[in-house]
């Protein structure tokens, strides 16, 4: 599996795009201001979409998801605890999203025409059958948000797990906003500390790292092992 990333202009969510090497591609958490360089990009290298996922329910990670799964006719497969936050974006983010729609400065986000959502206990894998060739596992890590997820794939050779806000590098996600929750962050993070230590992580924002890095520098996944 092939993995290209690109940066939001808009909070600077990390948008991944996995390519298998038959030329499906699978876009995960279309942030604020990245369709139009996506669909270029897509255009360009002749792949083929195939889904549009999200880590979770967060506007910044989903903003242009809609337009995506409107221009290419593909489904936004979510975790189904944060599905309903697709239809109030804003509103689901507490005092904060408000505040975030007045001051984007871009369109506003559309609901997909199809969700597909998928169903994983806290810190259990389900596989995605999302029409690449190379298995995609979902790992719920709630904690963050309710449905929150990672993604673990091959690439390269060399596992890579999409953390989302749950694992940065040297940090982890907030849990003060509306569907936070501090003890289920802690369980989350106990489970990805299991991942073995080559893992690369590619965090929903800033660089990437390893579990190894992270379980030596970061306090907060040292503190749950």
């Amino acid at each position: 599996m092939l993995l290209q990333t690109l940066e939001a202009p808009l909070l600077g969510a990390t948008c991944c795009l996995l390519v298998d090497d038959s030329g499906h591609v699978a876009v995960v958490d279309a942030g604020g201001g990245v369709a139009e360089r996506v669909v270029k990009l897509v255009e360009e290298r002749g792949w083929t979409p195939v889904a549009v996922l999200a880590t979770h329910g967060h506007v910044d990670h989903t903003w242009d998801a809609g337009a995506l799964c409107r221009a290419w006719d593909v489904p936004l497969h979510v975790h189904e605890a944060d599905a309903y936050r697709l239809a109030d974006p804003y509103g689901t983010l507490g005092p904060l999203g408000p505040q975030l729609r007045d001051m984007a400065g871009l369109p506003a986000c559309l609901e997909p025409p199809r969700v597909a959502t998928f169903v994983a206990a806290p810190g259990q894998t389900v596989l995605l059958d999302l029409g690449v060739d190379e298995p995609v596992e979902a790992l719920h890590l709630p904690g963050h948000t309710e449905g929150s997820t990672g993604f673990l794939v091959d690439v390269d050779g060399s596992a890579t797990a999409l953390t989302g806000d749950v694992l940065f590098a040297g940090t982890v996600g907030r849990t003060d906003l509306p569907g936070g929750d501090g003890a289920a962050m802690s369980a989350s993070l106990h489970r990805l500390a299991q991942l073995p230590g080559s893992t690369v992580i590619v965090p929903g924002h800033g660089p990437r790292s390893t579990i190894a890095a992270e379980l030596r520098t970061n306090p907060y996944l040292r503190s749950v092992r």
